[in-house]
């Protein structure tokens, strides 16, 4: 009994903090979980930024509406769902998730909450649970499931390892480079030819 646990940006859709980054002319939102492995303090410093800016909920949200999936990510995940269990396991929130979930064929995803004022600021943020994407796989293993996983970032890399089968996808030449031991991709098809592999 397997589950396919998926990272979301970076491997399914654009990165949503770089898109918001590049369309309001803030280049300091561009840093991403590939560049910060404390998401903490990523966050943090995200919302600092935005504070100072008078952005909040709203706008990020106008931007998100436009961001559609990577191209063949639709279908890659349509192919894995026929094969199985999937749910995407995201570091992101549910309010900036939902527009991104019904351009993918509503998948089921675990994802986090922002804490937002009744005027839209957003004024911080719940996650679900300390390492959140570790965390999860872990969980599913209590229940009987084996999980397959793939990722780009730094966070993703508990649950790869975590997992019968682990997978890089996209991701930097820097964490590829530190990681030697797990197997990169960069293509949709061999992403899924590997986890129909491991799923035997």
């Amino acid at each position: 009994m397997y589950i396919t646990c998926l990272d979301l940006e970076g491997v399914l859709v654009p990165e949503i903090w770089i898109a918001f980054a590049e369309a309001s002319g803030i280049p300091e939102l561009k840093r991403t979980t590939r560049d910060e492995p404390d998401y903490d303090k990523l966050m943090e410093y995200r919302l600092g930024i935005l504070r100072d800016r008078g952005l909040g909920l709203k706008e990020i949200q106008a931007i998100i509406a436009t961001i559609d999936p990577m191209p063949g990510a639709k279908e890659f995940l349509d192919a894995l769902r026929a094969e199985g269990q999937v749910i995407i396991i995201s570091d992101t929130f549910t309010q900036f998730a939902q527009p991104l979930m019904e351009k993918l064929g509503w998948p089921t995803i675990f994802c986090n909450e922002l804490e937002v004022a009744d005027d839209g600021a957003i004024t911080g943020f719940r996650m679900r649970c300390e390492q959140t994407k570790l965390t999860t796989v872990r969980a599913l293993h209590s229940c009987g499931f084996q999980t397959l996983a793939a990722g780009d970032s730094y966070n993703d890399l508990g649950m790869i390892r975590d997992s019968k089968a682990g997978f890089l996808f996209r991701s930097t030449d820097e964490i590829k480079a530190e990681n030697p031991d797990l197997t990169a991709f960069e293509e949709y098809d061999d992403l899924l030819a590997a986890l129909r592999a491991a799923m035997g």
